[in-house]
């Protein structure tokens, strides 16, 4: 076992969610309420931000996967409460809403990259989760959407920014306006998804390329995934980022075992210093 896997800290406990280890440097969150085709419950939610507090102090974590149990991927917030507040003012809602968006959109604080593994389908903020993370594929048959005024309600979830940035604002006003749900395949023409893999070992694959992740150099990852996050307002401020984020894994020992591994024509062993 390595020194930072001992320095691991204890997983939480969670409901209605699970964490597991699939191999080194990659954790896996599967949402785990599949007879409600995985909607956000309450006890999810609260698991939700435990577990990405727990990866966020693992030094361990190099790679994140988000799936679904069962045959789909998450069918958005379980909002059969709002029918039940039937009272409520707009800010007893808004201080409801606001601390469920920011708590699966906590996902973007991962320093690591984080795949979407869409196994089915992905409606309103289960999309919206998606959308958070750094790559999204697509189990062939998936369905995703983002149905909101169909349901008499404005997006959420950051969804009106999300959204567009992955697709640009034309395809976004017409799933937004339309509400129409696309297959993987028609998401993958959108840039909605970056590829569609088949379901019988999605999980799989999935997990494959989040290894292939987990194991190149670390800084060199977390400096990459920051930069493509937070965009560039123009190509001075990318080469200013750059000249700093560079010389930085210029300087780690990974570097060296980098060049040696391609010397060597050998698999490198990156250990993120």
């Amino acid at each position: 076992m390595s020194e930072t896997a001992l320095n691991s800290p204890r997983p939480p406990e969670l409901t209605h969610l699970r964490l597991e280890r699939p191999s080194e440097g990659v954790a896996l969150l599967v949402l785990d309420q599949p007879d409600l085709r995985n909607a956000m419950s309450d006890e999810m939610t609260a698991s939700w931000v435990a577990a990405v507090d727990h990866l966020a102090a693992d030094p361990s974590v190099r790679a994140v996967v988000v799936t679904g149990e069962g045959k789909a991927f998450c069918s958005g917030g379980n909002l059969s409460w709002l029918a039940s507040e039937p009272d409520a003012t707009v800010d007893d809602l808004r201080n409801r809403m606001l601390p469920f968006y920011r708590a699966w959109l906590s996902i973007r604080r991962l320093e690591v990259p984080t795949i979407a593994a869409i196994n089915g389908a992905a409606i309103g903020a289960g999309l919206c989760m998606a959308l958070a993370c750094d790559i999204r594929y697509a189990a062939r048959g998936a369905r995703m959407g983002v149905p909101f005024t169909k349901l008499g309600i404005h997006p959420g979830m950051a969804g009106t920014y999300l959204l567009p940035d992955t697709v640009g604002p034309a395809a976004a006003r017409d799933l937004f306006l339309t509400g129409r749900l696309v297959d993987a395949e028609e998401a993958l023409g959108l840039g909605l998804v970056s590829r569609v893999m088949e379901p019988a070992d999605f999980r799989a694959q999935a997990l494959a390329v989040a290894a292939d992740i987990a194991g190149a150099a670390p800084i060199a990852t977390k400096l990459t995934k920051r930069a493509l996050q937070r965009g560039h307002a123009s190509i001075e401020t990318a080469l200013e980022w750059e000249g700093l984020a560079q010389p930085v894994t210029l300087a780690t020992e990974d570097l060296l075992e980098g060049i040696r591994a391609a010397q060597e024509k050998r698999p490198p062993v990156f250990r993120g210093r």
